[in-house]
C-alpha cells in the first residue's frame, strides 16, 4: 500500500475491533476506506484459514475436553462474523454461540461482546470462565466480571489480581478451569 509497517505497528492492533485497526492503517498511509481495509485483511486471513490455523499450544486439546463434559462455549471475537464462522467451523462447530466484531455496538475492551455471549448462553457472565490472548480481550473479559484467564500470544501482560495468567493451555483441562472459577468466585 506504499506506506511503512513493522512488526511493533502489528503488535499495536492485537485484539482491537476491526475499524480501529482499520483507522490506525488509514492513519497510516492506507489510501482505502475503513470498511475496505476490514474486508481486505478479513479476506486475506480467511485465505490463510485453508491452508492452516494457528491453534495455541494445547487449545484444540481444552475446547475438546470442555465439549466433552457438556461445557456450552462461545467464541467472542471482533473478527468479522464470517471469519469466526470459518473459526468454528474448522473447529468442527465447536462452539454453541458466536459473537463477532459485527455484531456489537462497542468492540473490546468493552464487555458487550461477553455480556451478549453470556446472554446467548443463557447464563450470566460471572458464571462463565474467558480465555483471552490480548490486552483489549483481557480487560473486556474482566469488565464483564467473567473468570478471566490471559494467555498471551503476540504481546506480555503483567501479572494482575483482576485475572490468572497462564503461560500456556498446553496440559490444562475442564478440572483447571473449575478450579480457577470456584477460586475467583470465592475471593
Amino acid at each position: 500500500m506504499g506506506g511503512t509497517w513493522t512488526h511493533d505497528d502489528a503488535l499495536t492492533l492485537v485484539g482491537n475491533a476491526l475499524e480501529v485497526s482499520a483507522l490506525v492503517l488509514k492513519s497510516r498511509g492506507v489510501d482505502l476506506e475503513a470498511r475496505e481495509i476490514v474486508d481486505l485483511l478479513t479476506d486475506r486471513v480467511l485465505e490463510q484459514l485453508r491452508d492452516t490455523v494457528p491453534w495455541r499450544p494445547g487449545a484444540q486439546a481444552l475446547l475438546r475436553d470442555v465439549r466433552d463434559a457438556g461445557i456450552p462455549t462461545a467464541l467472542v471475537t471482533m473478527s468479522l462474523r464470517r471469519m469466526a464462522d470459518a473459526i468454528s467451523e474448522v473447529a468442527g462447530a465447536a462452539f454453541d454461540v458466536v459473537v463477532a466484531g459485527d455484531q456489537v455496538e462497542h468492540g473490546k475492551p468493552d464487555p458487550e461482546a461477553y455480556l451478549t455471549a453470556a446472554s446467548r448462553l443463557g447464563v450470566e457472565a460471572g458464571d462463565c470462565v474467558a480465555i483471552e490472548d490480548s490486552e483489549v480481550g483481557v480487560a473486556a473479559a474482566v469488565a464483564s466480571g467473567a473468570s478471566t484467564i490471559a494467555v498471551p500470544s503476540h504481546l506480555e501482560l503483567p501479572a494482575s489480581a483482576a485475572y490468572t495468567l497462564w503461560p500456556t493451555l498446553e496440559g490444562r483441562g475442564v478440572a483447571d478451569l473449575a478450579a480457577l472459577h470456584a477460586r475467583r468466585r470465592a475471593a
